[in-house]
């Protein structure tokens, strides 16, 4: 019988009230559900920065609820990005937002998939990229993730 572990990473903005970082299915299928990650930190707002920084900015948070879910970036199957078409913070068309956000994906997993031990190939998770009028908290990106145990 499969059992649900709710997952919350130490650092990072906790909204036990409403969410987990994550959910993990224990003793069946091990898939691990991380919740979107956007580039807020704490109640100080948006983390400054472009967004390719702010992309590195999600992608580093998703790396802590990985840990923090005994698993890594290496079994992440699935990855769903969501760009704000809304945004005050970083203005521009979908098409420049999704260039900028492309540049800081592909250089961040390149980047932690060649540092698994091990791993000579780096194939990249499967992906989906939606453009999204609003983002909560006015942020311009939020990303979420699928994942193995």
């Amino acid at each position: 019988m499969s059992t649900v572990e709710k997952v919350n990473a130490g650092g990072l903005q906790a909204f036990d009230h409403i969410l987990s970082h994550a959910t993990k299915v224990t003793n069946g299928s091990g898939l691990i559900f991380l919740s979107g990650q956007t580039p807020l930190m704490n109640e100080d707002g948006v983390v400054p920065g472009t967004l390719e920084e702010h992309t590195t900015q999600c992608l580093v948070k998703l790396g802590k609820v990985l840990e923090a879910a005994n698993s890594s970036w290496d079994k992440v199957v699935k990855i769903n990005v969501f760009l704000s078409e809304s945004s005050e913070v970083n203005k521009g068309t979908f098409q420049e937002k999704f260039k900028a956000m492309n540049t800081a994906y592909n250089k961040f997993l390149q980047e932690v998939l060649t540092a698994v031990p091990g791993k000579t190939e780096t194939p990249k998770p499967a992906r989906s990229c939606i453009q999204a009028y609003g983002l909560p908290g006015g942020v311009d990106v939020e990303i979420e993730a699928i994942a193995t145990t």
